[in-house]
């Protein structure tokens, strides 16, 4: 396990973070569409956020995102839709980062696309940011910005979950098929956004989702779905393989990929080891490990939040998420590979 420390730095070590994703990695994106009933933007959540209050971060506090910019010394990215209700900061927010990722989206388009933007559309959203940069950079200066910035990319765990849930979709495609259009899509967008001028990406592979909250409730002994588990392991091996060989294609192209599925693994059995009490209840819900009934205003909330894995059905904790940035950051291999942050950050 590695040890959790606080880092300053007297300027930034990379010009901005651009994150896209799910929720997991979205900062609020989600609480400007009219459309979507998934969000976060009400107590519990935000309970341990520095305002004590929600922000649409399916989380008790801060979430990856926000941590790895706190490692690299920059502000929190704000969330892309509220960047368009703030045309005058627009550029400021821009030149330290953004954060595209939508609650419930996945890889796919069609992946909860009634309430949720797709990666494809977010890598969308960010080529309208990257015309903004032109016009304030030029585009010398904004090469050059992008190319030591990171690109975070945090998906994949809804796909799956879109998966098992549709026998419709289950008849029309094979798994093999599925993962394969899953892995097709991701690194088509990762070669839009190298197109852009992003050389340096931080991939996060899917967890062990078989073993969140709204997984084990749903049977008598509380145990992983191991057939959503082995999904997620057939997905990272395809995922890692590609970016394997795209690293090949693309000139300059680096990345550090975080095996989330090891690491998550590793706290569910060495818990105390990880300052881990409960990994499989959630700390906010109602019900059989509190999964039955969402984290909402009604729910009871656990008071050792720092020692629960899960702060709802499906979302850790900012203890975990701490746990995990530490990993992304400066892990060694085999949890981050080739290169963990600090290193990708050096190349």
């Amino acid at each position: 396990m590695l040890s959790s420390t606080s880092v300053s730095f007297a300027y930034p070590l990379v010009p901005a973070i651009y994150a896209f994703g799910d929720s997991l990695a979205d900062v609020g994106n989600n609480n400007y569409l009219v459309f979507s009933v998934v969000k976060a933007n009400f107590p519990h959540n935000g309970i341990d956020f520095p305002t004590k209050k929600p922000t649409g971060r399916f989380c008790n506090g801060k979430n990856a995102i926000d941590l790895l910019a706190e490692k690299v010394g920059l502000p929190y990215s704000p969330p892309y839709l509220s960047t368009l209700y703030k045309l005058e900061q627009r550029s400021k927010n821009f030149l330290t980062g953004v954060n595209f990722a939508s609650g419930g989206s996945g890889i796919l388009n069609q992946t909860n696309h009634q309430y949720s933007l797709c990666l494809t559309k977010q890598v969308s959203s960010f080529v309208k940011v990257h015309e903004a940069l032109n016009k304030q950079l030029g585009a010398s200066g904004l090469n050059q910005h992008l190319s030591k910035s990171l690109f975070v990319i945090v998906t994949g765990s809804n796909d799956v979950f879109s998966y098992f849930g549709s026998a419709d979709l289950r008849n029309k495609t094979t798994l093999r098929q599925y993962i394969n259009s899953m892995v097709v899509t991701f690194k088509g967008q990762v070669k839009r956004l190298y197109n852009l001028g992003a050389r340096k990406f931080v991939i996060v592979g899917i967890g062990v989702i078989g073993c969140t909250p709204s997984e084990r409730k749903s049977n008598k002994a509380e145990q992983c779905n191991e057939e959503v588990n082995s999904v997620a392991v057939r997905y990272n091996e395809a995922l890692t393989s590609m970016l394997n060989s795209l690293k090949v294609e693309q000139k300059g192209l680096s990345y550090s990929y975080f095996d989330g599925y090891s690491v998550m693994q590793n706290a569910i059995h060495k818990a105390a080891t990880y300052g881990f009490s409960e990994v499989k209840a959630a700390c906010c819900g109602l019900g059989k490990l509190k999964a039955d009934v969402y984290c909402l205003p009604v729910s009871k909330v656990c008071s050792n939040r720092s020692s629960h894995l899960f702060w709802d059905a499906n979302h850790p904790t900012e203890s975990a998420h701490r746990l995990f940035v530490d990993y992304i950051f400066g892990g060694p291999s085999p949890y981050t590979f080739p290169l963990n942050v600090k290193q990708l950050i050096s190349t």
